[in-house]
C-alpha cells in the first residue's frame, strides 16, 4: 500500500539511485487553440474507442532483453540486471536490478518497449476492492499532459477506496506512456498508477533521448501545466499588471510565510515596470498559512485583497476579519493548482506552462520570459 507523506520528496528532479539525469532544457510550446481547449469533450469521445491499452506486454525476447540492457548500460547504468519481465504498468517492461550486499535496495526500473520512457519505483498493490472497470482507451501519446475524463477519474477513485490520500481533489493526467496515469494528491505527493488503479508507485517518468537520460518528460509537464493555468479562476488570482508595455505574463504560486516569496513580492513594482504582468496564485505551503491566506482572500474587493496581500508580504500580521470559516475564495484555485506539482515556493510559470526552475533573481529569468 503506498504511503504518501505530508511534504513532497526532494528527489523529484532526480532519477532515484541512478543519479544520471542531465539538466533539462526548457523549450517553448505553442498555446492550445480553442479547438483543443475542450478537454472534456475530447476525453469523453476518446473513452468510447473500443481498444484497451491495459494489456501487458508479452515476455520480451532474448534480443529485446539485450537491447534494453545495452541501452541502459550505454546511458551509464552500472547496476547488474537480474531479470526483464512485463511490468504491471501497461506498455512497459520491469527491469529488476541486483541488490548489492550492505547497500540501499534499488527499486526496479520500468521502461517502454521503444526505450524512450523510464521510471524507477516499487509497484505497490492497491489493497482496495475493485469496484469499477475503467473505460477502454486506445494507445496514443496524443493524450499526454491532458486530464483524464470524468469516467476514468470516477473509476480510479472507486477502485482506491482504501487509500485515504486518493481523494476527489486528486489531479489525474495521462502520460506519454499509454495507460499510465500521473497523479498528485492535494498535499502535493505525486504518484504513478494505471487505468485500473491496481498498482501505485511514487516514481516519475523520465525520458531517454539519444541514448542518454534526459530528465523528466518536459513535454508532459508543459502540457499539463498549460491546462492547469487555463482552468484557474482569474477573479481569485491577485493580479499585478505590467506598468509599461506588456512583454510577458507569469503565474506565481506563493505563500505569505515563505521568505523567498516575500523577496520576490517586494520586487513586484520593478517586475511590472519591465512589462511583466504577475498573476499570483494563493498556494499555502507552510503549516501556519492556510487560515492566514484564507483571511486575505476573503476580501472580495480586488484592490483590498491586493493591499492585504502586500501587507502580509511586508511582514504585517494578517487581520482576522473573516469569521465565517465556510468562506474560502482561495480554495478552488489552490485545488486546481495542485496539478502544477509545486515543490517549493515561489513557483513561477510562463504563460505557456513552462516552469522557471531557478530563483527568479537568476540572470536567466528575463531571457526566459523574452524580456529585454
Amino acid at each position: 500500500m503506498p504511503h504518501f507523506s505530508n511534504k513532497p520528496s526532494a528527489t523529484r528532479n532526480k532519477f532515484l539511485a541512478l543519479s544520471l539525469l542531465a539538466s533539462i532544457t526548457l523549450s517553448p510550446f505553442a498555446v492550445m487553440s480553442s479547438a483543443q481547449a475542450d478537454i472534456e469533450v475530447f476525453n469523453n469521445a476518446y473513452d468510447k474507442i473500443a481498444a484497451n491499452s491495459n494489456t501487458p506486454l508479452k515476455a520480451p525476447s532474448e534480443q529485446q532483453k539485450q537491447s534494453i540492457k545495452q541501452l541502459l548500460q550505454g546511458a551509464g547504468m552500472t547496476a547488474p540486471i537480474t531479470s526483464i519481465t512485463p511490468s504491471k504498468l501497461p506498455s512497459m517492461y520491469q527491469v529488476t536490478l541486483a541488490q548489492p550486499a550492505g547497500a540501499e535496495p534499488q527499486p526496479p526500473l520500468h521502461i517502454t518497449a521503444d526505450g524512450n520512457y523510464i521510471l524507477q519505483g516499487e509497484l505497490n498493490a492497491n489493497p482496495s476492492p475493485k469496484k469499477s472497470t475503467p473505460p477502454k482507451e486506445a494507445p496514443s501519446k496524443t493524450l499526454s499532459g491532458m486530464p483524464v475524463s470524468k469516467e476514468l477519474r470516477a473509476s480510479i477513485l472507486a477502485n482506491s477506496s482504501l487509500l485515504k490520500n486518493i481523494t476527489p481533489e486528486v489531479a489525474l493526467y495521462h502520460t506519454a506512456v499509454p495507460g499510465v496515469i500521473w497523479g498528485i494528491t492535494l498535499k502535493g505527493q505525486p504518484f504513478i498508477t494505471n487505468n485500473e488503479a491496481s498498482v501505485f508507485t511514487s516514481g516519475e517518468i523520465s525520458v531517454i533521448k539519444n541514448g542518454q537520460f534526459a530528465g523528466l518528460d518536459t513535454d508532459f509537464e508543459q502540457k499539463k501545466n498549460l491546462h492547469v493555468l487555463s482552468q484557474l479562476d482569474e477573479d481569485n488570482l491577485v493580479i499585478y499588471p505590467a506598468s509599461s508595455k506588456e512583454q510577458a505574463v507569469i503565474y506565481v504560486a506563493t505563500d505569505i510565510n515563505c521568505p523567498y516569496c516575500r523577496v520576490m513580492h517586494q520586487d513586484m513594482a520593478n517586475l511590472n515596470a519591465k512589462g511583466i504582468t504577475v498573476k499570483v496564485i494563493g498556494y499555502p505551503y507552510y503549516d501556519e498559512s492556510p487560515e492566514q491566506m484564507r483571511q486575505i482572500w476573503c476580501e472580495t474587493d480586488k484592490k483590498a485583497r491586493r493591499q492585504a496581500l502586500d501587507k502580509a508580504m511586508a511582514g504585517e500580521a494578517v487581520a482576522n476579519t473573516c469569521a465565517n470559516t465556510t468562506v474560502n475564495h482561495m480554495k478552488d484555485n489552490h485545488m486546481k493548482a495542485a496539478g502544477l506539482a509545486v515543490f517549493a515556493t515561489p513557483a513561477i510559470y510562463r504563460e505557456d506552462g513552462v516552469q522557471f526552475n531557478a530563483p527568479y533573481q537568476d540572470p536567466r529569468f528575463l531571457p526566459f520570459l523574452g524580456v529585454q
